[in-house]
């Protein structure tokens, strides 16, 4: 079993911007004989079905072409649901062990339509060398921001999963201050900063599109036996003066948090903003201004709350959400008007 406390940074920092959440498709491939290219980019964890087959052959959880009988290379293009800056890739050929591609590479660029063979190229991550049965942390040698990746694999293979961390690209300049914009959301840079536990489920899936699919697609901690209350911390992807804000518990019933309460700060300097991953989260966001006194939830049920619920602490961009005692939640989404 992988120790995720061994990836690289951007593992635990950024967000997977490859996410079908987020909107992102693999437009078209070379090749999928063998393994349908729309697997690549899936947010599950790719697993191995011995005895599973179809009318091609052993049906695989991932991208894979035919075996080539040329002198060419195969590819698949991405299209990301949202611009962003990308610091590092993930090429994970876990269960591919006699079929994996002996190299990859990564190209990217910008472009409003299909990019082809003439399109304006980057090679942020040139070829090398791949194992079976593994996973490739790589570093992106230009962040961009990028809006298409084409994963290029030599000769031929299969892979199981590609993933691209860093954060979407916004610009907020163009942006109306006086509409309001869902700050929290992941594809308008809203971030996971930390949390106290996260014992089951996805915790990032908090911050997307939609109602939870299943009891696993949310944040939900384990039961707690001993006193106090557990508590996430999110950064919002600009500044803002906060108008509602949506809890969801879809299909936490028997689990579902007994009431919740929101805090918030405002960090203009870049350089606290950089540093709020170096302190002590819990004791230094337990001093922020309440937003929201404790409110009582319901299990299953969207949840609204609008400006008769808040004090007013002024504008923020940085908020603690505190469950009481334990539980799950599978969305939340914070609306406000920008500060710029």
């Amino acid at each position: 079993m992988d120790d995720n406390k061994t990836f690289p940074e951007f593992y635990h920092t950024q967000i997977n911007l490859l996410s079908p959440r987020l909107g992102t498709k693999v437009v078209c491939a070379s090749d999928d004989f063998f393994g349908a290219k729309e697997r690549l980019i899936l947010d599950e964890e790719p697993i191995f079905v011995p005895d599973k087959y179809d009318n091609n052959g052993k049906w695989m959880d991932g991208w894979e072409s035919r075996r080539r009988r040329d002198n060419g290379n195969d590819w698949c293009l991405v299209r990301m649901g949202v611009p962003g800056h990308i610091f590092g890739v993930n090429i994970d050929t876990r269960h591919f062990s006699g079929n994996y591609p002996p190299k990859a590479s990564v190209s990217a660029c910008v472009s409003d339509r299909q990019p082809d063979e003439l399109s304006n190229w980057s090679e942020p991550l040139p070829p090398f060398c791949l194992d079976p049965d593994s996973r490739h942390f790589k570093d992106f040698s230009d962040a961009g921001p990028w809006n298409w990746l084409r994963l290029n694999i030599f000769p031929d293979g299969g892979v199981a999963r590609l993933r691209a961390y860093g954060k979407p690209f916004i610009d907020w300049s163009k942006k109306k201050s006086n509409t309001i914009h869902e700050l929290s959301a992941l594809k308008n840079g809203g971030q996971i900063i930390g949390y106290n536990d996260a014992h089951y489920g996805d915790v990032w899936a908090i911050l997307t599109e939609g109602r939870g699919t299943s009891m696993g697609d949310g944040w939900e901690t384990r039961r707690r036996r001993c006193p106090g209350n557990d508590w996430i911390v999110i950064g919002l992807g600009a500044p803002g003066i906060i108008e509602k804000v949506e809890i969801d518990t879809a299909y936490f019933k028997g689990n579902y948090p007994d009431q919740c309460s929101i805090q918030g700060v405002l960090l203009a300097d870049q350089k606290k903003k950089n540093n709020l991953l170096q302190t002590e989260l819990e004791k230094f966001s337990e001093s922020w201004n309440t937003l929201m006194h404790p409110q009582k939830l319901s299990a299953d049920k969207v949840h609204f709350f609008s400006k008769d619920n808040f004090s007013n602490i002024g504008p923020i961009t940085h908020l603690r959400l505190n469950i009481y005692p334990d539980g799950g939640i599978s969305r939340f989404r914070v609306f406000g008007k920008l500060l710029l």
